[in-house]
């Protein structure tokens, strides 16, 4: 038996590629899945692009990032640099809202060989008459690329490189000035761009960084037990922007379901006069592009949406795609849901909980099309009525094609549009949603409650992949989610939560009168639900009550505002605080967050214990912002408005839950 095995080489067609493109480009970061999903940047930002480039032998390369419009145009290219191994790091600064691709590119630069080859040869004494003649050649093709007068200037230089002097000829061609031209009009005729282009979604700043704060119209009537409208409403648009909130979320406003309606504390048989949730969509009144009668009319909702954006805020709409069993839909689409066999319409379900008075949409509906484009209809409706932001209700109980098609064609005509996906879900699952093109992601925050917990789930976030494709938005609480720390806390744990929440991830919200008012009650003993919850009744708010953490909300977000450091997410880095020598302290966290310009540092330390006082020594690590171990500071808490000197690395922190259970210290270095 003849074991020898033949290894063929693949026939290569020569046509297909140019083999004079020497330069090798790989590693490209940031890239997800193969390209196959976007960048997501904010308006203003500063991407970082690495990749491997190098060749063989020893030329000289240059690189550049390279990016215009999505479809095509001119490509605009930002220079690249060398760093170690062959990793090169190049910065790109992001436009205007929209769509992007960017790609790779670099080329033998035989001007900059040949320069560093002359001073070579110039320091070891050697003759150089003939290499200056090959660099006048250099040259001259340069002169040949560019525009006057630039080819003149090289022209110039051309002629002095070729001069009897020798010395003065090596001055002419070692100028800087005709570095900085040769730079401009390189040779890439061989030069090897990146096989893919990658896309790039720039977004709106609101994206990257707001401030929450989500209230229901109906319990805002001017008159005790009257149904609010959103003229009712105006009067707390300037309270909410004097906290600093620069989104108003409200839940859906459409016309509520009378079939199965739900009643106080969720019962299953709603009293007479009792609303319903306003979750139950659709009504004889009207579906998804209807105001619920009593909130007033959509000239109402039109008029509430212009007042707030001159106070500065935005009008965020809770997208909910299911239906009341009296929705339009049911009659009109039949087909768009799922019927059983005794003729009924499948409800919702999460065993043991019957949601009978919601419909799920059939996304495997054989009229899916018409479902698809009678959806994203929604979402222009509404933008049309100047809503620009939405919360999307359960985004991951939809198809995912659904959510990338709609998400990308609304942007492609609306690019400030901003969506949050409110997703409790699995991992992967609010992965997939954020690659899908949701701007923003509710999150893990309301139970990552311990400093290891809160630790790990922040290094998560703020590394790659994640970092470029999901920006977490921090609720310690909704109308659903009463964590159990909240229930027991007392007052020093919602300003806790509060303070994480706020500087932690640069998007937060809060489901705002009961967190306003740090409401505590549950439903039941180990639920993580509100009695008396605000979905199924219409409730009276008293914000001027005594405990209310109004003045710390306003506070926090004045500090967001005012700086930098705290307006991104993935800037974070943790500190060590030892309670004693070598023990790390378990209830003092610690972490501090610098501005891409390098100018506002930021230092937050919290005592995530609400009932005990606690002290430690804080690990500054000066070294990082390029200031000697030794060296003053001056720490000003910005919460407590106390001004503290520091000095070196190490540093004694104290801080009262009774008193005030962080600190946020802008960090002054003095010269």
């Amino acid at each position: 038996m003849n074991n020898t095995f033949r290894h063929t080489v693949p026939h290569l067609i020569l046509d297909d590629f140019d083999g004079r493109q020497r330069v090798i480009i790989e590693q490209v970061v940031p890239e997800l899945d193969g390209g196959k999903y976007p960048i997501r940047c904010m308006e203003g930002e500063l991407l970082t692009v690495e990749a491997d480039i190098f060749t063989d032998g020893a030329d000289t390369i240059s690189a550049a990032i390279c990016c215009r419009p999505a479809g095509g145009g001119e490509w605009l290219r930002y220079a690249m640099q060398p760093r170690e191994n062959d990793r090169w790091e190049g910065f790109l600064p992001v436009g205007k809202p929209g769509r992007y691709e960017y790609t790779l590119e670099a080329w033998i630069d035989h001007f900059i060989t040949w320069k560093k080859g002359l001073s070579k040869k110039v320091e070891a004494g050697q003759d150089v008459l003939l290499d200056l003649r090959i660099g006048a050649v250099f040259v001259e093709k340069a002169a040949g690329r560019s525009p006057e007068p630039d080819a003149l200037q090289l022209k110039t230089y051309a002629v002095k490189m070729l001069a009897p002097d020798q010395s003065a000829a090596v001055t002419a061609a070692s100028d800087e000035a005709l570095e900085l031209l040769m730079l401009r009009y390189p040779d890439k005729a061989h030069a090897t761009r990146y096989e893919k282009a990658l896309a790039l979604v720039v977004e709106t700043p609101k994206a990257g960084f707001s401030s929450w704060y989500e209230l229901f119209p109906r319990s805002w009537g001017r008159e005790p037990g009257r149904h609010g409208t959103f003229r009712d409403c105006m009067r707390l648009l300037p309270l909410v922007a004097g906290m600093g909130f620069d989104v108003i979320y409200l839940p859906p406003i459409h016309p509520i379901g009378i079939t199965k309606r739900k009643g106080k504390n969720n019962a299953l048989v709603a009293g007479p006069d009792e609303p319903g949730s306003c979750w139950a969509i659709g009504s004889e009144e009207g579906g998804h592009k209807s105001v619920h009668p009593e909130l007033g009319t959509l000239d109402d909702f039109r008029a509430f949406v212009a007042e707030a954006e001159r106070h500065g805020i935005s009008v965020a709409l809770d997208i909910a795609f299911q239906c009341s069993p009296d929705h339009p839909y049911v009659k009109e689409h039949p087909q768009w849901f799922r019927w059983r066999p005794d003729g009924t319409v499948q409800f919702a379900e999460n065993p043991p909980k019957r949601y009978e008075d919601i419909l799920p949409l059939d996304f495997e509906s054989p009229d899916w099309q018409n479902l698809w484009l009678e959806l994203r209809s929604i979402f222009l409706f509404w933008i049309e009525s100047g809503v620009t932001v939405f919360r999307v209700d359960n985004p991951h109980t939809k198809a995912f094609p659904f959510w990338e098609w709609a998400i990308a064609t609304i942007q492609e005509e609306h690019p400030e549009t901003v969506f949050l996906a409110e997703a409790f879900t699995r991992p992967r699952l609010m992965g997939r949603l954020a690659r899908a093109g949701f701007t923003q992601s509710y999150s893990y925050f309301t139970w990552r409650n311990t400093k290891w917990e809160l630790q790990e789930y922040l290094r998560e976030l703020s590394s790659a992949p994640l970092k470029y494709y999901m920006r977490p938005n921090f609720w310690p609480n909704t109308p659903d989610i009463l964590h159990e720390e909240l229930q027991t806390g007392g007052r020093p744990k919602f300003i806790i939560r509060l303070v994480l929440a706020g500087t932690l991830s640069s998007n937060y919200g809060m489901y705002g009168p009961a967190y306003e008012l740090c409401e505590h009650l549950p439903v039941a003993p180990g639920k993580e639900e509100y009695l008396d919850s605000e979905k199924y009744e219409i409730k009276q708010w008293d914000l001027d009550r005594p405990g209310n953490i109004r003045a710390e909300i306003t506070l926090l977000n004045r500090i967001r505002k005012e700086n930098q450091a705290l307006q991104s997410t993935s800037n974070i880095t943790f500190l060590r605080i030892d309670a004693s020598a070598g023990h790390e302290h378990d209830w003092l966290i610690g972490y501090v967050k610098q501005s891409s310009d390098g100018q506002n540092i930021i230092l937050t330390v919290v005592n995530l214990d609400q009932s005990n006082t606690h002290g430690g020594w804080l690990h500054f690590p000066l070294e990082r912002f390029g200031i000697d171990a030794g060296s003053r500071y001056r720490m000003e808490d910005l919460l407590g408005g106390a001004s503290y000197e520091w000095h070196g690395e190490w540093n004694y922190i104290e801080l009262n839950p009774a008193v005030m259970p962080a600190h946020v210290f802008r960090v002054n270095f003095m010269s």
